[in-house]
């Protein structure tokens, strides 16, 4: 089999979670760094990139043992699953179709809705050319409202895993988001189910290998 090549960003959660799903599957693959900006030769707004990415973003994956190339995390992870996970380590915890429901529902409820408003919110923290405090409370509080809604469903099965049961593809989408937490001025002080998951979680193997694979080092929980 030959390595797939996983387009990333040393600093972006999202490279990470496919990163994350290529670990579990102890799939070969080979990370091609990329920076931001329009650079013609390695920034993902640069001619090279855009051939792979139109849209210019990482990650990107490419398989070179079936041709397929995908972009957008969600879109990578379930390509992975579709085609390597033959024992279902990734996917929904059941057979029924409320199991495959519920892991639809919360693996959109990150991409959509967690995992944008913590960008949004890390943005007019750090980002943004002018203070805008206004936006950042508006971003602020919406996280932390998809705070309340994950430590409720963690609860079920005491921090251990968002669908209960088993870690899952959900876990790795939501890992690199909710590690974030710290950068982005908020606090987990009111969440134990969360800062219980995250520690769990930051201590398995597959999370530690592909954070030292993005980033070149090994990581550490916030």
């Amino acid at each position: 089999m030959q390595p797939l090549v996983l387009h990333a960003h040393a600093t972006g959660p999202n490279p990470i979670k496919v990163a994350l799903a290529l670990e579990a599957l102890h799939l070969p693959y080979n990370v091609q760094q990329w920076q931001f900006g329009d650079d013609p030769k390695n920034g993902v707004k640069g001619e090279a990139f855009l051939r792979i990415n139109e849209n210019g973003r990482v990650p990107a994956l490419e398989d070179p043992n079936t041709g397929v190339v995908s972009w957008e995390s969600g879109a990578c992870i379930n390509y992975i699953r579709r085609v390597y996970d033959q024992q279902n380590i990734l996917g929904p915890v059941g057979d029924t179709e409320q199991d495959r429901v519920d892991f639809d529902k919360w693996e959109y409820f990150l991409l959509t809705t967690l995992g944008p408003m913590t960008g949004q919110t890390n943005w007019f923290r750090h980002y943004n050319s002018t203070q805008n405090e206004n936006a950042l409370e508006r971003y602020t509080a919406q996280t932390y409202r998809c705070y309340e809604v994950l430590e409720g469903q963690l609860k079920k099965s005491g921090g251990r895993s968002i669908l209960p049961g088993r870690i899952t593809a959900v876990d790795y989408h939501f890992e690199p988001w909710v590690r974030q937490f710290g950068f982005a001025g908020l606090s987990l002080g009111k969440y134990p189910n969360i800062a219980q998951w995250l520690r769990e979680i930051t201590g398995r193997e597959e999370v530690k290998q592909a954070y030292t694979k993005i980033k070149g080092a090994a990581p550490e929980f916030p």
